[in-house]
Order: structure tokens, then C-alpha cells, then sequence
């Protein structure tokens, strides 16, 4: 199966001199709404709601500290919280509103609605808003990372990624590892009252997309990968 982030890293390299930027990225493929490493390991995502826990009172307080210590016992296997600030984009919630200006027949109201899209442009612009997201990254990693040595490690730290190429069958047992662990991880924070829904594969690919662009996804948003037209170069089997 063809790798849409792959096909955009190649199209983003090639209009820049030197080596490609691809070549010190960890990640090989994005599909099957997981993220594959050059090391053969594979990512699940998360994306969690918060909780506004000054406003709990003190016995919901406690409920969500246990249910949060209890999380942290049952892991065996690491994960990674991540936190991501970027500023607020109201782009959909504009054009909504550009539309319903559009159709509204009476005057006073366009009036009005045109007004209070440049209220809240303005107010955006200047307020700096931003806007916190909260990630869960599961991993799934076949192999113990105590196997390999000091040195191993080390080489890998100073040099780009080598890339494993992996057998179909391994992606989709690795596949199936992964879902488990995320069954277990959403079903462990919604008993916290935390909201989770895993992205997909359009949705990890948007993620990454504007973490390694974070200026140029603002005004270069990403097509539907069922959209892009991309060539199809096979798995090398090891």
C-alpha cells in the first residue's frame, strides 16, 4: 500500500538543495491508521480531552486520582503524553458563517453577520488565541531495546534511521499487537472521564503534517489521502 506521507516528504525534499530532510525522519509509512518506523516499531495515536480538575470537587478529585494511579500501574509498556499548543484556526467556522451570510435575505442581518466575522477575526488576530491539544502515542515494539548495546544506540542517536523493511504479514501482526494495546489504553482513560478517539490515518498524517510544518500547514492544508494520486513502488520483503 502506497505511503501518502512518504509521497509528501519526497515532494517537499525535492524543492529544497542538499540531502533529503526524509533520510533523518524516524518514520517510514503512515497507514492502517498507525505510524511505522524505519526500526520496524509501530505507533498508535490518541487524541484525549482535558478535564478541568480545580472545578471537580474533592471527591471527584480523588476518584480521578485513583483512576489516574491505577492507569499508571496497569502499563506495561511505555507511553508518551504529548501536548500540543498551536494558535486557534478558524478557518470552517468562518466560511459556516460567510454562508450564512450568503443566503440570509434581510439586510440588517448581513449587516450584522459581516460585522461580527470581522469582530472575530480581528479578535483572533490580536488576541493571539491558542488552542492546547492533548496526544497519547502507543508504541508496539517487537523487539526489547535491551538487546541492543551502548554502542547501538549511540550509532543510532548520530546517524539517520535505517530503514527495515518489513513482510506483510509482520505489518499486520504488528498491526494486531497495537490494537490490543490500544483497546486497553482508551478503555483505561475513559474510566478517568477522559474523551478519546484514535486518528485514523488522514488524521496522524495531519498531525505529523503540521508538527514538522507548523508555519506552512497554516496556509497549505492537506488534501484527502484518498484524493492524492501517488505511485504505488510495492514492500520490499526482508
Amino acid at each position: 500500500m502506497p505511503c501518502p506521507y512518504n509521497f509528501m516528504l519526497n515532494k517537499l525534499a525535492k524543492a529544497k538543495p542538499g540531502p533529503a530532510t526524509q533520510r533523518y525522519l524516524d518514520i517510514a509509512e503512515i497507514r492502517d491508521d498507525m505510524v511505522i518506523l524505519k526500526d520496524g516499531t509501530v505507533r498508535g495515536v490518541f487524541l484525549v480531552s482535558s478535564i478541568n480538575f480545580a472545578l471537580k470537587s474533592q471527591q471527584e478529585q480523588q476518584a480521578i486520582i485513583q483512576a489516574y494511579m491505577q492507569f499508571l500501574n496497569s502499563l506495561e509498556h511505555p507511553v508518551q503524553i504529548v501536548v500540543q499548543s498551536r494558535k486557534m484556526n478558524i478557518d470552517v467556522y468562518i466560511a459556516e458563517m460567510k454562508e450564512q451570510w450568503r443566503v440570509q435575505g434581510n439586510e440588517l442581518l448581513r449587516t450584522q453577520i459581516q460585522e461580527y466575522i470581522a469582530f472575530i477575526q480581528q479578535l483572533v488576530e490580536l488576541g493571539d488565541i491558542m488552542t492546547k491539544r492533548f496526544y497519547i502515542v502507543v508504541p508496539y515494539d517487537p523487539l526489547s531495546d535491551k538487546k541492543r548495546n551502548f554502542f547501538i544506540r549511540m550509532g543510532e542517536v548520530l546517524s539517520p534511521v535505517r530503514l527495515i523493511r518489513l513482510k506483510k504479514s509482520q505489518v499486520d501482526e504488528r498491526k494486531q499487537q497495537l490494537d490490543q494495546r490500544m483497546n486497553l489504553i482508551g478503555g483505561a482513560l475513559a474510566s478517568m472521564s477522559l474523551s478519546n478517539a484514535r486518528l485514523d490515518t488522514q488524521g496522524l498524517i495531519e498531525l505529523y503534517y503540521s508538527a514538522y510544518n507548523p508555519e506552512l500547514s497554516e496556509v497549505q492544508k492537506l488534501a484527502d489521502v484518498n484524493k492524492l494520486q501517488i505511485e504505488d513502488t510495492g514492500v520490499v520483503s526482508v
